[in-house]
Parts: C-alpha cells; sequence; structure tokens
C-alpha cells in the first residue's frame, strides 16, 4: 500500500490531515511525558527513564487513547493521564526487551538501548520504575471532572493489558517459540493478540472507559483495536525482512536471526501484505456509527500499515 498523510472518508468529506493531525498530539503528549518525571535524587534512575521514555517515537499509543476519548465526548485533558501511563509501560516493556536475557538489542529508535547506557541492572529497574509509576500517574492526575469508577477501571484495564493475561503471557510464548520452526498459526495469534494487541487495546479501550461509553460501543472499540494491534504485528514482520537498520531504528533481521516463525514464514509478503489491509478494513468498519468523529482513527488505521519504520 501506498503511505498516505490523508485519509478521505468518502469523496463528499473534507480531506483529513493525518499528518498535522499526528505532529500536534505527539508534541502535546511529549510535553506531557517531559513534564511527569522530573530529575531528582537518585539523579541516575530518573535519568535512565526519562532516556527511554523522551527518545523518540510516533506516541501512536497515547494518541490512540486520546483520539478515542475524543471520539466519545472527552476531552484531551481527561484522557492525558492514561495517555502518558500507556507510553510509560509501552517504554518499559521495550526497555526490558531488548535486554540480553530477552531479544539482546542494541539499538532502540535509532539509539543505543537502555542497557547498553546504563547497564542491566539499572536498565531493569528503570523499567519497573515506569510500570510503577504508570498506575500512580493515573490515580492521581486524571482530573476530579471523571468519575473515580472510571478511572480504576482503566487502572484494571491496565494491569491485565500488562500481566500474564496480557503483554507478559504472549512474550512468554514468544520467547519459548523461538527455534520451534513448527510453530502453528495459532500459537503466533496468541503471541501477537497478547505481546502487541493487548496494549493498543488498552489504549482505545481506556478512552471510551474514561467517557463512559455503552457497552456496545466499548465492543466496537475492541474489535477496532484487535484488528489493528494483529495488522500492526503483521507490517513489524514484514518490516524485519524488507527494511533496513536506518528505517527501523533497531536491528534489522531479528526475527530469521533467532529462527521465529512470522506471518511472512506462514503467508509470505504478499499475502501478509494482503491480511494486515483486510484488518484494517475490518477495523475502520466498526467505527461507522461514530460518523466524522472516526476519521482520526480511522486515518491511524490506515497509517499503521503504510508506514516504513
Amino acid at each position: 500500500m501506498v503511505a498516505t498523510d490523508k485519509f478521505q472518508k468518502t469523496p463528499e468529506t473534507t480531506k483529513f490531515n493525518l499528518s498535522a493531525y499526528l505532529k500536534e498530539r505527539q508534541q502535546l503528549c511529549d510535553t506531557a511525558l517531559d513534564r511527569a518525571i522530573p530529575i531528582v535524587y537518585p539523579e541516575k534512575i530518573y535519568e535512565a527513564m526519562r532516556y527511554s521514555l523522551l527518545a523518540g517515537g510516533k506516541r501512536v499509543r497515547p494518541i490512540l487513547c486520546l483520539a478515542t476519548c475524543e471520539m466519545t465526548g472527552g476531552t484531551i485533558e481527561m484522557a492525558m493521564p492514561t495517555a502518558c501511563a500507556l507510553e510509560m509501560i509501552h517504554t518499559m516493556s521495550l526497555i526490558h526487551d531488548d535486554l540480553p536475557a530477552m531479544d539482546n538489542d542494541d539499538y532502540r529508535r535509532g539509539k543505543l538501548t537502555n542497557h547498553k547506557i546504563y547497564g542491566e541492572d539499572i536498565a531493569i529497574l528503570a523499567g519497573d520504575g515506569l510500570l510503577a509509576y504508570a498506575f500512580e500517574f493515573v490515580a492521581t492526575q486524571t482530573p476530579q471532572n471523571v468519575a473515580r469508577d472510571r478511572v480504576l477501571q482503566v487502572v484494571a484495564r491496565l494491569g491485565r493489558a500488562l500481566g500474564a493475561a496480557g503483554l507478559v503471557g504472549g512474550q512468554v510464548v514468544d520467547l519459548e517459540s523461538e527455534g520451534k520452526l513448527d510453530t502453528s498459526l495459532e500459537t503466533l495469534n496468541f503471541i501477537h493478540n497478547h505481546k502487541t494487541a493487548a496494549l493498543l487495546e488498552a489504549c482505545v479501550v481506556c478512552g471510551g472507559i474514561l467517557t463512559g461509553v455503552s457497552s456496545e460501543d466499548l465492543q466496537r472499540l475492541t474489535r477496532y483495536a484487535q484488528n489493528i494491534g494483529l495488522a500492526f504485528q503483521i507490517v513489524d514482520d514484514i518490516l524485519d525482512i524488507t527494511a533496513t537498520q536506518e528505517q527501523l531504528g533497531k536491528t534489522a533481521g531479528k526475527d530469521l536471526k533467532a529462527q521465529k516463525v512470522t506471518y511472512p514464514s506462514l503467508w509470505g509478503i504478499e499475502e501478509s501484505r494482503s491480511k494486515a489491509q483486510q484488518l484494517i478494513e475490518a477495523a475502520c468498519a466498526e467505527l461507522d456509527t461514530f460518523g466524522e468523529q472516526a476519521q482520526p482513527l480511522k486515518a491511524i488505521a490506515h497509517f499503521i500499515i503504510s508506514r516504513n519504520h
């Protein structure tokens, strides 16, 4: 698919400028994250946490949370603490994923990984610090005009997305599957529905929880998020084969080196691209009920499969 900065819902609607939207929201997220973690004593741990948290990236996960909250009648201010927490959790997962005991990677977002700068011990603690602070940040920084039971639901959803029922469980099966070239599609789907899609699902669903959407709309948001999460991983698998280290910002060809079964290894690159496209179309269809307010989320879905890094 050809990359595009714009998404057009119908010929009659005004084109949505995704590039400008992402740039604006990214700046808002970067500012909030920078303010969230000042450097105090002991300085080293805060420096290590900030090193990875502020290392760049398009902030897709927090932007998904903000976009969903706005689409369902909320505000950026309501959702920003949760959005920041999601980026803290995501950053923790990257720090730990890059460790020698896991994927053993030297680069992330074009920079040396945390453990290469601060050592494995501080890198582990930096990830732990970000994880703990994420929950504190949601609980203490969410505006008082958001019902406390909704904040509690967000905290519970974040915990589930991260733990053994989510990201951690997916990572365990991923590690167990290395070198097993007979890994089934069912197992591969389990890995990525938990390791990748679970946190993306939390980003979207938490945005809806904060505004108190109906259970029916929450199911629509869940299906949208699950579809884009799987499409995201399929594209990641393709890029691991086709992109350079400079494009990825991390080591290319890791899956092949680790003898991991991937979607392209099962389906081939072209069929994998086709499957990702089908998932994005299904995801966008879930949002039709939200009308024009869904344009940002639909555009982000298309951006996911058009990216080259």
